[in-house]
């Protein structure tokens, strides 16, 4: 059974570790191709169209990809996680059909319209669809996270025979996490997007791609980055202090806390020794923790060893803090020194364009290592102080889950490597896409880069990019 059980899990994280890549993108990047359509109705300039025609191409990709791998998951809670649905399915299933119902269909419906009817329907319509298509893809978390930290934060309920039944669906829905959990997860995704329009923009622009388009959105890009990573700290921090309210164990091993103490320092680094009970190679800054958690250089912190055989495994949650700290702070610094140029109406330096690139997918690091957070920390329960994990895992022979998850393993390593490479790809196409055939040219007289590619073909009206 425990063979099982761990199996089990790597398998069900490989599958949200992939499912969830593409939601982090498409939910904000919908609101960005919202944004390039408004641009375009009140300014009529092509430019804003070329910007919107290359990223919905990007956004039709992700979401196909992330409607696939969320089904596999589905499929899992009867597979794998058969006491899940036996224990709370009264309260995970409804929340899951309001998700379908009030956002998938409404997604699945607009996104046709927006998809093909650019010049099939009126632009009023197309550009309401987008809209439809954006406030779908935020249903859609909404519903998802309100299950989420439901689970976290389970309110609303009680227990009978050993099964949950609602009796507060509004206390349900609106746990006492889940507002932090929201609003963290949609900057999150607004992050990840930027970072991604950014990348790939400044990968045009190094390939000679001399058109307005990708530096518009290059430019739309670094003010929404910089202006979000600020917003995504004081949540972040709002967000640990109600964690540290309704799991205090999770953020004792989120600190590499083991005793409970007064002044506690904000370790930069340690090695968590899980047999000890103890960390090793400590560097910290004192009293810190305490500052931050409660406020108060002084303010005593609980440990993990407060909470023996009810605390998730210190060392990755430990890790995954520091790696998503650490690369929200290199966000900052890279959106806000962008912003610096914007606003001294300099060019971008060759330079900072590839940390631009090397920083494309820095949103799905930062995103992994706080779901990895926030998914371990609330080990060994799956639904917290109501039913732990080993209770919940499936009977299936070990072998049977191993086959499986080498199968998932291997199909997402192929897919992920392939969605990369075809973002740049379409990236790299784009740079050769003419401007105009006829009409008014946006870029007029814009210089075209010496190492620039010649154009490989000629397209009547608004260029594809």
């Amino acid at each position: 059974m425990e063979t099982t059980l761990m199996l089990s899990r790597i398998q069900f994280a490989a599958n949200i570790s992939f499912h969830i890549l593409f939601p982090m993108i498409t939910i904000a990047l919908a609101w960005l191709l919202f944004y390039f359509k408004l641009r375009y109705n009140l300014s009529g300039s092509p430019v804003w169209m070329r910007a919107y025609r290359f990223w919905v191409k990007v956004f039709a990709l992700s979401f196909a990809l992330g409607v696939v791998s969320g089904i596999t998951m589905s499929f899992q809670f009867g597979t794998n996680w058969p006491g899940f649905m036996a224990t709370v399915g009264n309260i995970a299933g409804p929340l899951l059909g309001y998700e379908v119902l009030t956002a998938f269909f409404m997604e699945a419906t607009f996104l046709g319209i927006m998809l093909f009817g650019m010049k099939r329907v009126p632009t009023w319509v197309h550009t309401l669809a987008t809209a439809l298509v954006a406030v779908g893809t935020t249903l859609s978390a909404f519903w998802i996270l309100s299950l989420n930290s439901w689970m976290h934060t389970p309110a609303g309920f009680e227990m009978r025979d050993g099964v949950a039944h609602a009796v507060n669906w509004w206390a349900i829905i609106f746990n006492p996490s889940m507002p932090y959990r929201l609003a963290h997860t949609l900057l999150a995704s607004g992050l990840t997007a930027a970072f991604l329009v950014a990348g790939l923009s400044a990968y045009r622009l190094l390939k000679g791609d001399a058109k307005r388009a990708p530096r518009l959105a290059l430019k739309t890009a670094v003010v929404l980055a910089a202006a979000l990573i600020p917003m995504q700290i004081v949540v972040g921090d709002l967000h640990g202090l109600n964690t540290l309210e309704h799991q205090p164990q999770k953020v004792a091993a989120m600190e590499g806390l083991w005793e409970t103490q007064r002044g506690a320092d904000l370790l930069l680094f340690a090695l968590p020794d899980e047999a000890a009970r103890r960390n090793t190679l400590e560097l910290g800054i004192p009293n810190l923790a305490s500052l931050i958690l409660t406020h108060d250089f002084d303010g005593e912190v609980q440990g993990v060893n407060d909470f023996v055989g009810e605390h998730p495994p210190v060392t990755p949650v430990f890790f995954a803090f520091r790696i998503m700290v650490g690369v929200g702070l290199l966000m900052l610094a890279v959106s806000w020194l962008g912003g610096f140029y914007l606003l001294r109406r300099r060019e971008y330096p060759p330079w900072l364009m590839r940390v631009f690139v090397a920083m494309s997918f820095s949103g799905w690091i930062a995103s992994l290592a706080g779901w990895y957070v926030t998914e371990i920390g609330r080990q060994p329960f799956l639904v917290s102080g109501v039913l732990r994990t080993a209770e919940a895992v499936t009977a299936v022979a070990p072998g049977n889950v191993a086959l499986s998850l080498a199968l998932y393993l291997s199909l997402y390593a192929v897919l992920l490597v392939a969605y990369v490479r075809t973002l740049f790809v379409m990236a790299g196409r784009a740079v050769r896409v003419e401007e105009f055939a006829t009409g008014p040219r946006a870029d007029a007289g814009a210089p075209r880069p010496a190492n620039a590619p010649p154009p490989r073909g000629t397209y009547h009206g608004e260029a594809l990019s």
